[in-house]
């Protein structure tokens, strides 16, 4: 009998290691697919970050100052290249390249309080008029700031521009440079601005204005005018850029 019960004692103490073993390994396996979920999670995240930041951008970290000049302009009304209350009394139309660093240097230093005042006031309204000065480049710069304003992001489009602005005439211009100028504007329908760029009434419309500041006697960019009581447009000179100077050079025109 002593054998026998010495044989159930170590059977049980077999069964009971086994069983011992077996819940060791479950617990392993349930600390890995713990931490491999953990992971999973992590990554998720990860992901959907990137992606929001990537969307929050204007979808390339290469374009710069996109959130900023979504805020300078968000709220105020654009339609086509004109931005400001449709009634605003005064006009101030503006002839410039896209390419000029001069027109560059008033659009980060002028326009912004413009915006700020003036226009977001609802007092004055800005018409960009393409003035297309250094050739084919800025031609098709105008055509896609046109095609954007089709899709009420011209003037997103052209402050995007000039703030990524590179040297002139050095075929930094290309399709895939002003796509993603156009998509960090916040263009919504590329494949339709693509065509829109490409047609002959932006291509005209370039030309038209660029004649336009020439009958004016515009020799440089950006260049300055003022629909009088008629619409017929006059050149109005500034003594500086300044918003102060523009205001002034508006009131003193009609």
């Amino acid at each position: 009998m002593s054998g026998k019960r010495e044989r159930e004692k170590r059977r049980e103490e077999r069964i009971q290691a086994e069983t011992n073993a077996a819940g060791e390994e479950r617990r392993k396996r349930l600390l890995q697919l713990a931490g491999a979920a953990g992971l999973l999670v992590v990554v998720v995240v990860a992901v959907v970050i990137v992606i929001s930041q990537g969307q929050e951008s204007g979808g390339d970290a290469d374009v710069e100052d996109v959130q900023l000049v979504a805020q300078e302009l968000r709220g105020i009304p654009q339609q086509g290249l004109v931005i400001g209350d449709p009634k605003a009394e005064e006009t101030l139309v503006e002839f410039a390249d896209l390419q000029c660093p001069f027109c560059r240097d008033y659009a980060k230093k002028t326009i912004p309080g413009l915006l700020a005042g003036p226009v977001r006031r609802g007092e004055i309204k800005i018409d960009f008029r393409n003035y297309a000065i250094f050739g084919d480049e800025s031609m098709a710069a105008g055509a896609a700031a046109i095609a954007a304003g089709m899709q009420n992001r011209g003037w997103n489009f052209i402050e995007l521009f000039y703030r990524n602005q590179g040297t002139e005439n050095t075929g930094y211009i290309t399709d895939e440079f002003l796509t993603v100028i156009a998509k960090g504007a916040g263009v919504k329908d590329i494949a339709r601005w693509n065509v829109d760029r490409r047609s002959r009434p932006a291509l005209r419309e370039v030309a038209h204005t660029t004649n336009q500041a020439r009958a004016l006697g515009f020799t440089g960019t950006p260049s300055f005018a003022s629909p009088g009581i008629d619409g017929v447009l006059s050149p109005i000179p500034f003594s500086d850029y300044s918003v102060e100077s523009v205001e002034s050079a508006l009131q003193h025109s009609n």
